[in-house]
């Protein structure tokens, strides 16, 4: 199976947020806990189980990160993607 680490981007591919791209802020056994920085700030991350989520094998270190960092993470990426923010 997937290895989800701590920092890496993942796409969402059910539930109503499908297609939009958070970073694993944490890992369990079945669930990943994923930010946005905006509506799912790093103190109240949206826990998904790991089935339903794609990741993304771009890794950012997340040390001394705050929810600033997070948006700016998911800024490039969707910059880099070539799609506008959400």
């Amino acid at each position: 199976m997937d290895k989800f680490e701590t920092g890496m981007l993942a796409r969402s591919k059910a539930g109503h947020d499908t297609g939009r791209v958070y970073v694993i802020t944490g890992a369990e056994e079945a669930y990943v806990f994923l930010s946005d920085g905006r509506l799912r700030p790093l103190d109240r991350p949206k826990k998904k189980k790991k089935k339903h989520v794609q990741i993304i094998l771009e890794r950012h270190d997340l040390e001394g990160a705050d929810d600033s960092k997070i948006r700016q993470i998911l800024k490039t990426w969707n910059q880099k993607e070539g799609k506008q923010e959400e």
